[in-house]
């Protein structure tokens, strides 16, 4: 790609990912080019579809995960907190990104159809942080890679859709819940 032409992209990007998180979905391709002060046909060289631009936005999101968790696993510490900070590093990221609150609230395929490969990657570094923290005897045990989707969905949903919600308080009750607890002593 040309210097320009890459740089018209990044425009795009970066004006896509502020209009949308003015405006949601609804933005419109002409206020996306006016926006990144290019032409809208500019706008559809690089991305034909507002879906093909959404989902830019969440493979950068998604390649911004696994750099997370990547990081994580070089990190000392509890598993289990180690594990639960990259969630909540996760969540703060997608706070004002309104694309991937607004597709993995909907349960929406996007991140599937447009960041598979770092989708897979993420979730084969999130199987290491929890089998360390498995390991180590600090998350319930029933807890497994697949649910990670579920749970971030439903926090998605709250950043997404109820602004009076404190998106932050519904993530610690969550993790709270992942935490394994002590058996009880029959009395």
């Amino acid at each position: 790609m040309r210097a320009d032409a890459r740089r018209n992209r990044e425009r795009i990007v970066q004006a896509a990912r502020e209009l949308f998180a003015e405006c949601g979905p609804e933005a419109q391709m002409d206020d996306l080019a006016a926006r990144a002060g290019v032409g809208v046909g500019t706008v559809y060289r690089h991305f034909p579809t507002k879906d093909a631009v959404m989902g830019e936005l969440l493979r950068q999101r998604f390649a911004g995960f696994v750099e997370t968790a990547r990081a994580a696993l070089d990190e000392e510490g509890d598993p289990f907190e180690i594990f639960a900070g990259v969630l909540r590093a996760n969540a703060e990221a997608m706070a004002d990104d309104a694309a991937t609150q607004r597709a993995l609230a909907s349960g929406d395929l996007l991140p599937r159809s447009h960041a598979q490969q770092e989708f897979e990657e993420l979730m084969r570094l999130s199987r290491e942080l929890i089998a360390r923290a498995h390991q180590a005897g600090t998350l319930r045990p029933d807890f497994d890679v697949e649910d990670i989707p579920t749970m971030m969905c439903g926090v998605c949903a709250t950043m997404a859709h109820h602004a009076s919600f404190d998106w932050r308080r519904h993530l610690e009750m969550l993790l709270d819940g992942l935490r394994a607890r002590s058996p009880v002593a029959a009395g």
